[in-house]
């Protein structure tokens, strides 16, 4: 009877152990307490506003929702910064009589991020995603924010598994 006791406590904490290290966001342990997002300015040629605000909040509501790091305003030591570089509107395929049959919103982000705990981590790199839509509609009110919505969540996400999960 006491070895099965044993057995079944050496077990739980094999398995209580094991479960450290694994969580269901994806992010790897890190050595940080804090992070930062910097507001990213919108130096497309085409400028939509508003959107370098809401990608801001995308970006700080992703870590937040995903991680255990606090949100700072300055000296965190996570730090994201960076632009929105390119947010245009290209025709992807064409009709019998060349008109366009389907448009793509493309929209690309430069991304700094720092981790001040491990240089090791920093990069600079571009992330961009697209939303395709019948050329035959306006890309404007509700339709514009929905392509964004799709646009944000993918390139948020990429940005994540970049710099945390390391995917």
């Amino acid at each position: 009877m006491k070895k099965i006791k044993l057995l079944l406590a050496l077990f739980a904490l094999v398995l209580a152990s094991g479960c450290g290290v694994y969580n269901f966001t994806g992010a790897k342990p890190i050595d940080a307490k804090t992070f930062q997002v910097n507001y990213f300015q919108n130096n497309a040629e085409l400028i939509e506003p508003g959107i370098e605000r809401t990608f801001t909040q995308r970006l700080q509501n992703l870590i937040q929702d995903q991680t255990t790091l606090s949100l700072t305003d300055t000296g965190g030591d996570l730090v994201y910064e960076g632009e929105i570089t390119d947010f245009r509107i290209s025709p992807m395929t064409a009709t019998a009589d060349q008109r366009a049959a389907q448009n793509r919103l493309t929209v690309r982000v430069n991304v700094r991020f720092t981790n001040k705990n491990k240089e090791a981590d920093n990069f600079e790199k571009s992330f961009s995603f697209f939303y395709d839509y019948p050329a035959a509609e306006q890309l404007i009110g509700g339709r514009l924010t929905d392509a964004l919505d799709v646009i944000f969540e993918r390139i948020t996400q990429d940005v994540f598994n970049e710099s945390l999960a390391k995917w």
